[in-house]
């Protein structure tokens, strides 16, 4: 890792609060962007893309040549940890991600030995991007949380409420163990290479944790974070690591005390009261502004925006939305929203 005094959005993520919160946007390098769609023609399929270092570089700078943000996050995608352990997946225009659904027996044909050797173009662009951006922005990588890729592996697609998987889970216990353990294994390989190539900080995506029962989020959500997190200080010490567990709500605060996270991001559908009642100031948080307000922009945003500025005011804070940018953002509302954090 780089020094942290030259890199505001890194020493909030240690806990350092900032006069004027650090921002950066999730899938900030992405469709809404012109110049995204034309390197993503000039790269075949969106693995390709992934793979290609070269154009996963240029399409994670794209953004900070265009906006005054605080950090480059790796362009690559979650479900690069399936493809690596050797099950099929592609993604198809209009549709997204679809996978070959994995049963009890098509767990223990899972093949982590070779993952990381699957994942050195990744690695390389991490490399690469460390040597292209100025010192003073942070560069983050990042991975699936187990129980987010694993609702993906076991139903071949996005669901809206993870059924397949949260069945799996209770019917084949011993076989969904044994995914978890492949999964959190080889996400601390990747997130530590990560770190070796250059990265400042990780980002564990949970884009699942709604829908789970307390028992459930306990063993599917909080246990597999706690062990990459704990099992990543093993081979990066004090490694910074901000958790995303979207849809956690009520849960948000066992998240936070029990996986060992550096910082929380936030999802927009959380109370900013809620934050600041059921978590500790000194615990930086990242978010949450609502993807919609950003596309409709005018009032709707602006008034939004300060009042999260003002809630988190006197605690550690990362400036994002509370999920990904969509594409039919204009970019104009972009500008306006650094503009309006920027300017305070």
């Amino acid at each position: 890792m780089s020094p942290v005094a030259h890199k505001p959005l890194l020493a909030t993520v240690l806990g350092e609060r900032q006069s004027t919160p650090p921002m950066w946007i999730m899938r900030q390098a992405g469709r809404y962007l012109p110049e995204y769609r034309e390197t993503r023609k000039q790269a075949g399929s969106f693995l390709d893309l992934c793979y290609t270092p070269e154009l996963a570089v240029e399409v994670t700078l794209q953004p900070l040549r265009r906006f005054d943000l605080d950090a480059a996050i790796l362009f690559s995608d979650i479900l690069v940890i399936p493809d690596a352990l050797g099950q099929s997946v592609r993604f198809e225009t209009g549709e997204g991600p679809i996978l070959e659904p994995l049963d009890a027996r098509g767990v223990e044909g899972l093949g982590k030995e070779r993952a990381l050797d699957h994942l050195a173009p990744v690695l390389e662009a991490v490399r690469r991007l460390r040597a292209a951006l100025p010192p003073e922005k942070t560069l983050i990588g990042f991975c699936g949380a187990p129980w987010t890729v694993a609702t993906y592996m076991l139903n071949g697609r996005g669901s809206p409420d993870q059924w397949t998987a949260r069945r799996f889970a209770l019917e084949h216990p011993a076989a969904f163990d044994r995914l978890m353990d492949i999964l959190v294994e080889t996400s601390i390989d990747y997130l530590a290479a990560q770190f070796e190539a250059g990265a400042d900080v990780v980002q564990i995506f949970e884009s699942w944790a709604l829908n789970l029962d307390d028992a459930a989020f306990a063993r599917q959500v909080i246990e597999p974070n706690r062990r990459i997190v704990e099992g990543l200080r093993q081979r990066i010490p004090n490694a910074p690591v901000i958790g995303f567990p979207r849809g956690a709500a009520g849960n948000l605060p066992r998240f936070a005390d029990q996986t060992g996270v550096n910082a929380l991001g936030i999802d927009y559908s959380t109370p900013l009261d809620f934050v600041n009642s059921s978590l500790p100031t000194s615990l930086p948080v990242q978010g949450n502004l609502d993807p919609l307000r950003l596309v409709v922009g005018g009032e709707a945003m602006d008034n939004q925006v300060r009042a999260i500025l003002s809630a988190w005011a006197d605690r550690p804070h990362i400036l994002n939305l509370g999920h990904g940018i969509v594409p039919e953002t204009p970019i104009a509302h972009v500008e306006r929203l650094i503009a309006l954090v920027k300017q305070g």
